[in-house]
């Protein structure tokens, strides 16, 4: 396995901005994000909680591509600390989504897909590891660093749970998540494995996709 994916090689944190009408929509911090590792209590599960209306500054896109960015952290907070799911979704919807930092207008983040992704991720990580395992052919999913496994599994829980966003804006997301966090290869990986994985849960969806694109060749 390439040394480029292992657990010892720490992402790149740049400072990332999240201004409406601006092409990038990384995050301008990423707080506690590589904090020191240290066991903490986990608490009673918590019931679901409702999360609140943000403000909706940004595009539509805009919203869903920052709830993808802010449930890739929320996830590696999770395993991080082993905090509960619903814990981690209150301490977004209250003080991270939708924030205004430094007088700067945020894009707000769509608050029912990023808790669905971090719901989904965590709940069904038991069906989304082994489809990963499988894309990943030889590389073992557990060695991958942990950033790599959070938007590994963010993205395909989103290919397998379905929906109308089409495969290929899924992948393009998490990409441009991981470029957010690598300047290396890692994009590159991202984008292999969650193509593998939507050829594997959305066969139909691909098989279509090929032959219009043949078609339009032709």
């Amino acid at each position: 396995m390439p040394d480029d994916f292992s657990v010892g090689r720490r992402a790149r944190l740049p400072h990332l901005s999240l201004l409406s009408d601006s092409p990038s929509f990384l995050a301008k911090s990423v707080p506690d994000i590589m904090a020191p590792r240290k066991k903490v209590t986990t608490p009673t599960p918590t019931p679901e909680v409702k999360l609140p209306t943000p403000k909706r500054a940004g595009s539509a896109k805009a919203r869903r591509s920052a709830a993808r960015l802010n449930a890739v952290q929320a996830l590696y907070q999770i395993e991080l600390t082993e905090s509960s799911p619903e814990v981690i979704i209150t301490e977004y919807a209250n003080f991270r989504l939708g924030q205004e930092l430094d007088g700067d207008r945020y894009v707000s983040a769509d608050g029912e897909l990023f808790a669905a992704i971090v719901r989904g991720a965590t709940s069904r990580q038991h069906e989304i590891d082994p489809v990963l395992s499988q894309a990943l052919d030889r590389q073992h999913l557990d060695r991958l660093e942990l950033l790599l496994r959070a938007i590994l599994r963010a993205g395909a829980w989103e290919l397998l749970a379905g929906g109308d966003t089409a495969a290929r804006i899924v992948i393009n997301d998490y990409i441009d998540v991981a470029h957010g966090f690598f300047a290396g290869r890692e994009p590159g990986m991202i984008n292999g494995v969650l193509d593998k994985v939507a050829r594997i849960v959305r066969p139909d969806e691909l098989a279509s996709r090929a032959t219009s694109t043949e078609g339009a060749q032709g």
